[in-house]
């Protein structure tokens, strides 16, 4: 099995018109902050390498940076923090990332010693976990199964518009779920997280991606 990077994720990703965040891979410190720049602040800094995937829980993402001082010092922190956690592993840099807002859902997929192929649908970010909140179809799906597995969770009402905030795209979502399941069909890969798939009224994109094969 091979751990694919940040960057070789985003391109799957890319190959399916899913979006993802703007982003770019910086090798040096003050590349950081030049991209940082082109983005627009506020932007988040975390690892990219294939040996470390859990960012949160090794310190290696900063997120809610506002200028060029706290780029450099999140840059040296990160790498830092990758070679304490895992002296071998293999960096290919930090990634500067734009700063999206809205809710966190989770989209998956993996192998079932079963049924095969399996997508995912729930409350992602630190919901995943805690509420335990998902939906689960065999691929691949039709428009109607996407709709169902987003009706499925209790998330739903959140994201339907709760106490008058907007409801977030359900289209995008569904047609993310679409290309979900048509990644689980062609591109043999073993198991994959869209975590957070960051969703609002305005859009939704795909953020922190893992991929298996």
């Amino acid at each position: 099995m091979k751990k694919l990077t940040e960057s070789e994720c985003k391109k799957i990703m890319n190959k399916y018109r899913i979006p993802t965040t703007k982003e770019f891979l910086a090798k040096k410190p003050e590349e950081a902050v030049k991209f940082a720049k082109k983005i627009g602040y506020p932007v988040v800094l975390k690892i990219d390498s294939e040996d470390i995937i859990h960012k949160t829980e090794t310190r290696t993402v900063v997120a809610n940076i506002r200028n060029d001082k706290d780029v450099l010092e999140a840059f040296e922190k990160i790498i830092k923090n990758a070679k304490r956690h895992k002296p071998n592993a293999k960096i290919n840099g930090v990634i500067v990332q734009e700063h999206v807002e809205g809710h966190e859902t989770i989209v998956g997929g993996k192998i079932d010693p079963q049924f095969g192929p399996v997508i995912l649908f729930g409350a992602g970010g630190i919901f995943t976990e805690v509420l335990r909140d998902t939906s689960i179809r065999i691929c691949p799906i039709e428009r109607e199964d996407a709709e169902e597995m987003i009706n499925d969770i209790k998330y739903s009402k959140i994201l339907k518009g709760y106490r008058g905030e907007p409801p977030v795209k359900m289209n995008e979502i569904i047609n993310i779920l679409l290309k979900v399941s048509k990644i689980m069909m062609k591109e043999n890969v073993k198991e994959m997280d869209i975590n957070p798939l960051i969703v609002s009224h305005k859009e939704a994109k795909a953020v922190d991606v893992r991929i298996i094969k």
